[in-house]
C-alpha cells in the first residue's frame, strides 16, 4: 500500500487549494482492501459559482495569450508529470487498483497529450478563400469558451488529460470534475499545470455529487462546451441539459467491442495480444475487447488456448510484485459483473474459467471466459466492464460483420486476419469509430478517438480533438 496518499484532499478554484472545512465529504476507498484511505471535500453551490466566475474571467485573458506561451506551459507540465510519474502512479494504484507498472505507464503516456496538443495548437491553420481582387474571405478557428468536463474512474489520469490538454491548448478555460473514487491523481495533474505557470482561473478542479455538479455547471451561461466520458444513459442526460443552452458537446460513451478472429490469423500472436488486452485494467476499459466472434474452424482451439492463458493471470494488490490484474474499482462492480455471468449461465453459456468474486478483502474478481454465449444473454448486449471474455463461433465474413454491428453501440472493434480482402471489408463495413486490425491500438494520441451510434459523438485526441474546443468563424472583407 502506498504511504504517500494524503489523509485529506483538496479541490482547486481560482488559484486556491480548498480544504474540507464544513463541507460534505466523500470517503475515498482503496479497492484492494475496501478500506477508506482519505476524505475528499465536496464543492458547494457557492464553490461552483466561484469556479464559474473564475473561468469566465480567465477565459478572455487566456484566449488572447499567444499560442507559443500556452504551448510552453503545456510542455513544462508534461515534463513535470514525467518527473513525478512514480509518485502519481502510486496514487493511481492506491485509489483505482491497477498494477503499479500500468499506473505509472498511464501517467507517462498521459503526459504526451500535453506535448501533442501544445504542438497541434501551433498548426491549427485556417484557410483563405478565392475572391476577386480587392476582396478577402478567410476562415479561422477560435476557442469555444469556458468548458465543463467530466471524467470517470477507470483511467484517472489518461481520461481527464484528454479534456484538459486540448481545452487549454485551444485557449479555453476549464472546470474539471473527475470521479470522486479517484481524485488524487487528477489533483496532481492540475498541480503540474499550476507549477508549470498556468494562470489562476484557467483550470479548476472540483468534486461533489455528480448529478448536482453537472446540472449546476451545465445550466450556467458561462459554460459553452461540455465534454463527458462515461455511460450512455448519463451521456444522454447531460446532452439534454446542454441542449437547453445550445452548448457544444463531446460524448465518449460506452462500448461493447467485438473481436473478429478469422481462421487465417496468426493465432499465437493474436492470443498474445487479446488475452493481455482483455484483462488490462480488469476489463474496465471502454474499448476493451469483449465479444469474441471466432471462425468455426479454429473456435475450439482458440477457446482452449485463450482459457489456458487467462488462467495464468496473476490477480492481486496492484502494489504486489508480479500482479497482472488488480481489483475492480468499487464495490458495485463485482455484483454487477456477477449478475451478468449468472444470467448468461441461466441461458446456456458455458463457464470455461472463473465466474466468481474472489474470497478476499477488496473488490477482486476472477478472470472469466464464457463460451457459446447466447445472443439474448445480457452480457452479449450490455457492456460488462469487467474481466469477462464472451465467445461465439461464426462461419462467414458476412455473418461476422452482422454480429459485430448488431448492437446500437459503436466505439471500438478489432479483427485478426491474414487476408487483405477480409481486412479491407472489416475496415469498411464495421460500424465503429475506431477499428484495429491485427493489433489493439486505438488511442495513439495523434489520431481521433470516439464512437458512433450510441457510443457518442465527437473526437478526442489529435487535431480533431483540438478542433472540438474551437469554433469556426468566416470573415468576409471588401
Amino acid at each position: 500500500m502506498s504511504n504517500i496518499y494524503p489523509d485529506k484532499l483538496q479541490f482547486h478554484i481560482d488559484g486556491e487549494w480548498i480544504d474540507i472545512g464544513d463541507r460534505d465529504v466523500h470517503h475515498v476507498v482503496n479497492p484492494a482492501t475496501g478500506e477508506v484511505i482519505s476524505d475528499l471535500p465536496k464543492a458547494s453551490k457557492a464553490d461552483l459559482d466561484r469556479a464559474l466566475d473564475a473561468a469566465n474571467k480567465a477565459f478572455p485573458l487566456w484566449r488572447d495569450t499567444p499560442v507559443a506561451e500556452r504551448a510552453a506551459i503545456l510542455h513544462k507540465a508534461a515534463d513535470l508529470m514525467r518527473e513525478r510519474a512514480s509518485d502519481i502512479g502510486q496514487l493511481v494504484t492506491a485509489e483505482q487498483g491497477k498494477p503499479l507498472a500500468q499506473a505509472t505507464g498511464e501517467v507517462t503516456a498521459s503526459a504526451a497529450h500535453f506535448d501533442i496538443m501544445a504542438e497541434e495548437a501551433k498548426r491549427c491553420y485556417g484557410r483563405v478563400l478565392v475572391r476577386p481582387a480587392g476582396q478577402n474571405s478567410f476562415v479561422k478557428y477560435q476557442p469555444v469558451g469556458p468548458v465543463a468536463a467530466f471524467s470517470p474512474w477507470n483511467f484517472p489520469v489518461f481520461t481527464p488529460i484528454r479534456k484538459l490538454a486540448p481545452a487549454i491548448a485551444a485557449g479555453c478555460s476549464i472546470i474539471l470534475k473527475p470521479a470522486e473514487e479517484t481524485p488524487a491523481s487528477a489533483i496532481e495533474m492540475i498541480r503540474c499545470l499550476l507549477d508549470a505557470g498556468l494562470p489562476s482561473g484557467v483550470a479548476q478542479i472540483v468534486f461533489g455529487d455528480p448529478a448536482e455538479v453537472s446540472s449546476h455547471l451545465i445550466a450556467s451561461p458561462v459554460i459553452r462546451k461540455v465534454s463527458f466520458t462515461g455511460s450512455v444513459p448519463v451521456g444522454k442526460h447531460l446532452m439534454k441539459l446542454a441542449a437547453e443552452g445550445m452548448k457544444r458537446t463531446t460524448m465518449e460513451l460506452g462500448g461493447h467491442a467485438p473481436v473478429l478472429v478469422f481462421d487465417d490469423c496468426d493465432m499465437e500472436k493474436t492470443l498474445d495480444l487479446v488475452v493481455t488486452g482483455k484483462f488490462r485494467n480488469a476489463g474496465q476499459v471502454c474499448v476493451s475487447p469483449t465479444r469474441f466472434y471466432v471462425q468455426s474452424g479454429i473456435y475450439e482451439r482458440f477457446e482452449k488456448a485463450f482459457t489456458e492463458r487467462a488462467q495464468k493471470i496473476s490477480v492481486g494488490d496492484g502494489f504486489a510484485d508480479g500482479t497482472e490484474m488488480g481489483p475492480l474499482a468499487n464495490p458495485r462492480r463485482p455484483s454487477s459483473v456477477g449478475d451478468m455471468i449468472a444470467d448468461a449461465k441461466s441461458k446456456g453459456a458455458e463457464v470455461k474459467l472463473g465466474g466468481s468474486r474472489q474470497a478476499k478483502d477488496g473488490f477482486f474478481f476472477d478472470p472469466t471466459v464464457l463460451s457459446h454465449v447466447p445472443l439474448d444473454a445480457n452480457i452479449m448486449n450490455d457492456e460488462p466492464f469487467g474481466p469477462v471474455a464472451v465467445m461465439r463461433p461464426f462461419d462467414t465474413l458476412d455473418e461476422a460483420i452482422e454480429q459485430a454491428n448488431r448492437l446500437p453501440l459503436g466505439l471500438a472493434a478489432y479483427a485478426f486476419t491474414s487476408n487483405l480482402h477480409t481486412a479491407n471489408m472489416v475496415g469498411d463495413k464495421i460500424e465503429a469509430g475506431m477499428v484495429a486490425i491485427n493489433n489493439l491500438t486505438v488511442s495513439p494520441g495523434d489520431a481521433p478517438f470516439g464512437g458512433v451510434k450510441e457510443s457518442g459523438h465527437g473526437s478526442e485526441d489529435g487535431p480533431d480533438g483540438l478542433k472540438a474546443y474551437m469554433v469556426t468563424k468566416a470573415i468576409h472583407q471588401a
